[in-house]
């Protein structure tokens, strides 16, 4: 989704990211596979964002 994006944009976006780097495909394919697994049977009802602690429009 970001690749046609400037440098500049994508910069400022990773200034406001406490990680220091956007997300990648795989940061999202755990947090599904953790979720769909055993370890996570007794989760229900939460939101769980994976967003590198972004803060946008800041």
């Amino acid at each position: 989704m970001v690749t046609a994006m400037p440098e500049k944009v994508l910069d400022g976006m990773k200034s406001h990211t406490p990680l220091g780097r956007l997300g990648e495909p795989r940061d999202i394919a755990n947090a599904y596979l953790f979720l769909a697994s055993d370890d996570a049977s007794f989760i229900t009802g939460e939101v769980l964002r994976v967003d590198g602690g972004i803060v946008v429009g800041t």
